[in-house]
């Protein structure tokens, strides 16, 4: 057992705790705990927008993938995740700022009414559950690691999600933002370090270049088949445009100053995502060279452990707490504005429809309460599907938003015609065909639901928006002509 790397995470994990008070102290209505006010400064937004992203599956998860199939199998993320910031902030961060709306909820029931509102935001609501698990679970494995085993994966779940639901109760959006700003500080430097320990242990940053070279692990571009770019396709928008609607997103461009740093904010933190990514997947490609034997094992056995062991067995005690310092920061980034998005979401486009007579103080009551259910159910939901790789629980998590979320949203932005019935239909058909082939044997295999889904929505989108308005003109041109020649009906 580390008894020392372990204390001191957990000092750290408390230190939040004193951010969460302050914060709290200055939260004074929904707007504050949802939002921070609308006061973010440019820096923040950067910080938090970068932050929100980068989590255990981008430090565990991306590299034991990248190391195993290259780059054509991160593709999904960190590229389309990335890029997903980047769209947000091109297309729709000015748009959607200029609204002053609470949630994202919000547009759906100006746009389409309340009931596009409630099925989007319950879309919205049910992606967060993979998402947030994959946090969890990679708590749960730090204290694992750094007690030996002492500590069971399950058990350290339920310690790092208590701590981290703490500070997010206390003190929202606000304390979300000052944690990711020094925690993005920790994990960058924390990062950065380790990497230049390994590129020596390595005999150089070329050595390492060079083996993820041979190993043909840049290869970005799946075999030329037409099936191979079908799911390369997929798997790329899942987040690129999956995550758009998503509210953790919409809430760092809300809680900007105005609306240049929503929308800056949004592309330099996707860039910098981009490329500060490919950190851990360096380390990891160094671990070949350093623990060649050890390496092989575990990503036979355990992938995700793979870096982990390299800090633990080859760096110097300086770089064990940097690192762990840098991923507890990167979970808790992630974990803290993941839990409080749905949060806000049933709060305010669900339970407000249910309870209308709640005034601000008693909504900021509930959002508190929500955040607490929603962890709990969380947390239950990761210990039952302990073992399933953190790669897989994050990418799963955003299909169902591309599928029911993303067209609505776009659709109503720039396209004028776009109507309710449209909307609801969208919802519908992309729904329903995406869980038809994912869940009939044999057709996720031949095409990929997240794609099926998306050209269904967008099909309902056009359907329901033209069809009503398409029969509504032929009678309309049917009782004109009636009215002129009689004679002839």
């Amino acid at each position: 057992m580390n008894t020392a790397l372990l204390v001191l995470v957990i000092i750290y994990l408390l230190g939040t705790l004193a951010v969460g008070a302050w914060a709290g102290s200055k939260i004074k209505n929904t707007a504050d705990f949802a939002v921070a006010g609308h006061s973010l400064p440019l820096i923040m937004v950067i910080t938090t927008s970068f932050a929100t992203w980068f989590g255990a599956e981008t430090v565990l998860g991306i590299p034991a993938t990248f190391v195993n199939g290259g780059l054509k199998e991160v593709v999904e993320d960190p590229f389309g995740a990335s890029m997903c910031l980047v769209l947000v902030g091109l297309f729709f961060a000015q748009r959607l700022y200029k609204m002053k709306l609470l949630s994202i909820g919000d547009y759906f029931r100006n746009r389409y009414g309340v009931v596009a509102e409630m099925l989007c935001s319950t879309l919205i609501i049910l992606s967060y559950l993979g998402w947030v698990a994959a946090q969890i679970t990679a708590l749960g494995l730090v204290f694992s690691v750094l007690s030996g085993g002492a500590i069971d994966p399950r058990v350290g779940m339920v310690i790092g999600t208590v701590l981290v639901l703490i500070y997010v109760i206390m003190g929202g959006m606000l304390a979300v933002v000052y944690t990711d700003f020094i925690q993005m500080i920790v994990l960058v430097i924390g990062l950065s370090y380790i990497a230049w320990v390994a590129a020596d242990q390595a005999g150089g940053a070329g050595k390492v270049i060079s083996l993820a070279s041979e190993k043909e692990l840049f290869t970005i571009f799946p075999e030329p088949t037409f099936k191979n770019w079908l799911f390369f396709v997929g798997s790329a928008i899942t987040m690129m445009l999956g995550s758009i609607p998503q509210q953790d997103v919409f809430q760092r461009v809300m809680s900007a100053k105005d609306a240049p740093t929503a929308r800056n904010g949004a592309v330099i933190g996707g860039l910098c995502y981009l490329m500060f990514a490919f950190v851990p997947m360096f380390i990891v490609v160094s671990s070949l060279i350093i623990m060649p034997e050890t390496a092989e094992t575990l990503l036979k056995e355990d992938k995700q452990k793979v870096l982990p062991s390299l800090i633990l067995n080859h760096m110097p005690f300086f770089a064990q707490v940097l690192f762990f310092g840098a991923l507890v920061s990167a979970i808790k980034s992630t974990s803290s504005a993941t839990l409080l998005a749905p949060s806000t979401s049933f709060v305010e486009n669900i339970l407000r429809h249910l309870w209308p007579s709640l005034d601000d103080r008693h909504l900021l009551r509930a959002m508190r309460i929500s955040i607490f259910v929603f962890a709990t159910s969380v947390l239950c939901y990761a210990i039952s599907v302990h073992g399933k790789p953190i790669y897989d629980m994050v990418s799963s998590a955003y299909q169902v938003t591309l599928v029911g979320a993303f067209v609505p949203l776009t659709f109503g932005l720039y396209w004028r015609r776009a109507t309710t019935q449209g909307a609801l239909s969208s919802i519908a058909c992309g729904v329903g065909i995406w869980l038809v082939v994912k869940l009939m044997p044999g057709w996720g295999d031949e095409f990929p639901s997240q794609l099926a889904g998306l050209l269904a929505s967008i099909a309902g989108m056009f359907a329901g928006s033209l069809l009503p308005q398409i029969i509504a003109n032929t009678k309309a041109s049917e009782e004109a002509t009636y009215s002129v020649h009689p004679e002839g009906m």
